[in-house]
């Protein structure tokens, strides 16, 4: 199974054993939706939902990081997204947030994991078949690997000679908008290059794929085949750098604590220009 699937995969896939789909779907409270609620108003045919704040660390004071591994593999067996499955991942969010639970999920070493291209929006255009209410899920054992890589802490993003890349909005990254966190100053890390997580898509919400996806990351002076860190704004965009690097064949790491945590240290430098 590729790491991107297409729509029409995905219909022809449906019926196979082995085969899982999950709702990804995850909002900013600034977007005013509820990813429980649509999901039940309609989804991918046995697609589970997999809350994302739900996999969050609950012992974390950060909004977004990764769960240790017990708390994933209760998540997931509770979801019925267990060993021996593929899986496919989906989301209907502006954030495309199925790359976070796809590097959450890869982190650990969980094999035969995929994002649907194009996502819930794609599928329902082309009048495919959706289902109300919640899916039906057995229990199955899911085992994490090993623990989680390509994970930087801030301790190894103040060491780091990685090609930083931000993710967030040009307005974010230049600190011309108010973080919406309270104690976390505007800007960005010093040295980084803003690379929005919209440019890596087509205005269809499709993935954009080889030489257009290159020049994504060519356009800010990233050279690919370098050691790459994303970051964001709390560790959830920044997935999608890091899923746009695989696609091209290369490995890209993933600060967890990204801008929530380095502009909420007054010990960090911060830049604006």
């Amino acid at each position: 199974m590729d790491a991107l699937v297409s729509t029409e995969w995905l219909a022809s896939e449906m019926e196979a054993r082995d085969l899982r789909i999950a709702d990804a779907s995850w909002f900013l409270p600034e977007h005013g939706r509820d990813a429980k609620a649509e999901y039940l108003a309609g989804h991918i045919p046995g697609a589970a939902f997999m809350d994302l704040g739900a996999f969050a660390d609950k012992n974390s004071p950060l909004p977004s990081t990764m769960p240790p591994p017990e708390q994933l593999a209760s998540r997931m067996s509770a979801l019925g997204l267990g060993d021996g499955c593929r899986i496919v991942l989906y989301d209907d969010s502006p954030l495309h947030t199925a790359a976070r639970a796809w590097f959450m999920l890869t982190a650990f070493g969980t094999p035969d994991v995929a994002i649907l291209d194009g996502g819930l929006a794609k599928w329902k255009a082309e009048g495919r078949p959706v289902e109300h209410g919640e899916a039906n899920t057995k229990l199955r054992h899911f085992t994490p690997r090993h623990p989680a890589q390509g994970v930087r802490s801030l301790a190894e993003m103040k060491a780091t000679t990685d090609q930083i890349v931000d993710a967030r909005s040009p307005a974010r990254f230049a600190g011309q908008e108010p973080e919406p966190r309270p104690g976390v100053v505007p800007g960005h890390i010093p040295g980084s290059r803003n690379l929005p997580y919209r440019d890596f898509f087509h205005e269809d919400g499709t993935w954009k794929r080889d030489s257009a996806l290159r020049a994504v990351f060519e356009s800010e002076g990233i050279e690919i085949e370098r050691p790459v860190t994303a970051t964001c704004g709390s560790g959830i965009t920044a997935a999608v750098v890091v899923f746009a690097a695989h696609l091209l064949g290369h490995t890209a790491s993933l600060y967890d604590g990204s801008w929530a945590e380095w502009g909420g240290d007054p010990e960090t430098p911060k830049a604006t220009a």
